[in-house]
């Protein structure tokens, strides 16, 4: 899968001291979602069984043990995964996780 945009992860990291910790496993994250090569969203699943499925292609990945979560868009054609959001939990909780798009 193609990550698009690996930039939006590194700016959360880099954005405040509090988020430092989230480099090493949103860097796993992506590392990981480099070398797969999901067809569906039961594939994603079988990987990532904490991940959740939304509606529109959405998918959220808890990180760092559920410290911060990652919104995703995939297109399984084009193999493609999309990041839309990056934050912790509580702002995670402020958003619409279906529609949002801050990247």
């Amino acid at each position: 899968m193609r990550v698009i945009a690996k930039r939006a992860l590194r700016e959360f990291w880099e954005s405040s001291s509090r988020y430092r910790d989230a480099k090493g496993p949103l860097e796993a994250w992506h590392s990981e979602c480099q070398k797969a090569k999901w067809k569906t969203p039961q594939e994603l699943k079988g990987q990532y069984r904490s991940a959740s499925i939304l509606r529109n292609n959405r998918v959220v990945f808890n990180i760092a043990g559920n410290k911060y979560r990652l919104v995703v868009s995939v297109d399984y054609g084009r193999q493609a995964v999309f990041v839309k959001f990056v934050g912790t939990h509580a702002q995670y909780n402020e958003i619409d996780a279906e529609f949002y798009n801050a990247y």
